[in-house]
């Protein structure tokens, strides 16, 4: 831990000690679980009431950060994207956490409203109603209903939530340092993925960036007539609230009441799939929770996304790769598929390709026989992720995100639809792939960036060459070598040297009888005159000896082949 860093640890100690309590009963229950006595597993509980040793580990996981608070509950949230890093067991779980949180105080609302917009919430709105209709972790959504007659929704900023979850922070930070230590949590970069998970939560909490991407996507879908989103009142907007168009719709999730009133669940389905392919493959920017509950369903089969908070961006390049992914699978192209995912994936040391490519062939192989119209995109997914997670490959946030967001479309237009078929519905999209790979005016911009990328190699590459000529002419020219992995090698030669040395420096002592010695007078089991400091040494240099072999064995490199 940096020393810059002991001021915060005090300043935060109370919140310290509030979740290693929470984590050492969850340890505990974990350890309980694994006892036979059946009394003994209802001691510790949630405070829902849960007998906690008797939930699965996934389960006692979802109910930890639940019990820690809302900064950890939108941690779970967003590490449910990861499968590659947490599995998809464990995903799956966290998926159910719930951002429910209570409601500020009608006078505290109005308060931050009237602070924020600067009037008094009367002369802002012609009706506002104190009722929260819901509270999640970082906001609450009230109803009202504007001077002009249009009916909103009012985003509000819980009070001093992002000072809690600023201290939040400071700690998982401080967790994430720890788990730098142990080797087990190192491949997983904690440090670097609390990280970008903090950007994340920290963009969250900027209504601003909210309402931007409200903008945006109106602008990007104004032509599509099956497609409705809200649009925002940037007067009444501000990076604590959020006010935007109140829509009224069904929810995707409620099957039968839309079947009962009528609706194309078919229909729906197609243009739902439809409208996230367009933004993933045509935009490269899309709303990255397509939950059932965020989706709502208009007169005419109209599609209405609300919540964008959480969006995806992928850039070009990335795009095509995932593209070529998707493409790999379908084709049963196992050498393209192995090679994808080692140049997207950040592949660890010593990673054993071939066993990467016989895994990757026998992922292949088992979905070869599905027909498009019965392939199962989210097990191929699911199955590809738990792949490259047993190799420690990690995959990049937008590409761990798309796949999240996959899998939940195609579960989600099951859900009106069970024969829906995600591939089938992606295969215009493959075709416009493919003419798009072969379009004059992508092949144009990639020779334009290959042009300016030579042109700068070109404008610095005679001044370095002049540099180095010029530092070899005087004499200053080093060259920097960088042994990894060699430390622990050169450490283990040399205690064997000094072993070696201290054993023979040992034996010459007990040969000269080199005083102090034992058994002066007399003989005893066949020894006598046995020098004291060449006996120590001896013992000392067996024990650094056996100490060594220990740690060559434990390394597994004491008579490995490679």
């Amino acid at each position: 831990m940096k020393i810059s860093s002991i001021p915060q640890f005090y300043r935060n100690v109370k919140r310290w000690t509030e979740i290693l309590a929470v984590l050492s009963k969850y340890g505990l229950a974990d350890w309980l679980s694994q006892l036979n006595i059946d009394f003994v597993k209802d001691q510790l509980k949630a405070p829902a009431g849960e007998a906690l040793a008797r939930q699965s580990r996934s389960a006692r996981i979802r109910l930890a950060l639940a019990e820690l608070g809302p900064t950890f509950i939108k941690l779970g949230q967003l590490l449910s994207t990861r499968t590659d890093l947490i599995g998809v067991e464990l995903a799956e779980e966290l998926k159910s956490l719930q951002s429910s949180a209570p409601a500020d105080p009608p006078d505290v609302v109005r308060e931050i409203v009237e602070s924020e917009l600067g009037q008094p919430i009367d002369e802002l709105f012609a009706e506002f109603d104190d009722t929260a209709i819901a509270s999640a972790s970082i906001g609450q959504v009230h109803r009202a209903r504007l001077k002009t007659g249009e009916s909103v929704a009012v985003k509000v900023q819980h009070a001093g939530i992002d000072s809690i979850v600023r201290e939040d922070l400071d700690v998982l930070a401080g967790l994430a340092m720890l788990a730098e230590k142990i080797p087990e949590f190192a491949p997983y970069r904690p440090t670097a993925t609390v990280a970008e998970m903090a950007r994340t939560l920290r963009r969250e909490l900027d209504f601003g960036r909210e309402e931007r991407n409200l903008m945006q996507f109106s602008a990007l879908l104004a032509d599509n007539p099956h497609v409705r989103i809200p649009q925002s009142y940037d007067e009444l907007c501000t990076p604590r609230v959020l006010t935007m168009e109140w829509i009224e719709g069904i929810k995707f999730s409620e099957s039968s009441r839309l079947a009962a009133e009528g609706y194309d669940l078919e229909e729906i389905a197609r243009r739902g799939v439809d409208l996230y392919l367009e933004m993933i493959f045509n935009f490269g920017f899309y709303h990255a929770d397509p939950h059932p509950g965020n989706i709502l369903i208009l007169p005419g089969n109209v599609i209405s996304l609300i919540d964008f908070g959480m969006v995806g961006r992928i850039d070009e390049g990335l795009r095509e790769d995932i593209e070529e992914m998707l493409l790999s699978i379908v084709n049963r192209d196992t050498p393209m598929l192995t090679a994808l995912i080692m140049r997207i994936g950040q592949t660890p040391p010593g990673l054993d390709e071939r066993a990467l490519a016989n895994d990757v062939a026998d992922f292949v192989g088992s979905y070869a026989g599905q027909s498009l119209a019965q392939f199962d995109l989210a097990g191929a997914l699911n199955d590809m992720v738990e792949m490259v997670r047993r190799y420690h490959i990690i995959l990049p946030t937008p590409v761990s995100m798309l796949i999240k967001v996959l899998v939940t479309l195609e579960g989600s237009s099951r859900i009106l639809c069970p024969s829906f078929s995600l591939m089938e519905a992606m295969q215009p999209f493959q075709r416009k792939m493919f003419l798009r790979r072969l379009s004059p005016a992508r092949q144009f911009r990639k020779m334009r960036r290959m042009m300016v990328e030579v042109e700068q190699l070109a404008s610095i590459l005679p001044r370095r060459i002049t540099e180095i000529l010029d530092q070899i002419q005087a004499g200053k020219f080093d060259v920097h070598l960088d042994h990894r992995g060699l430390g622990p090698s050169v450490n283990r030669l040399v205690l064997g040297m000094l072993a070696s040395a201290l054993f023979l420096g040992s034996s010459l002592m007990l040969s000269r009888e080199v005083t102090p010695v034992l058994f002066p007078v007399g003989t005893y089991f066949g020894m006598h005159r046995l020098s004291l400091l060449g006996l120590a040494g001896c013992t000392l240099s067996i024990l650094l000896g056996l100490r060594l072999l220990w740690a060559i064995g434990k390394s597994g490199h004491l008579d490995q082949r490679d």
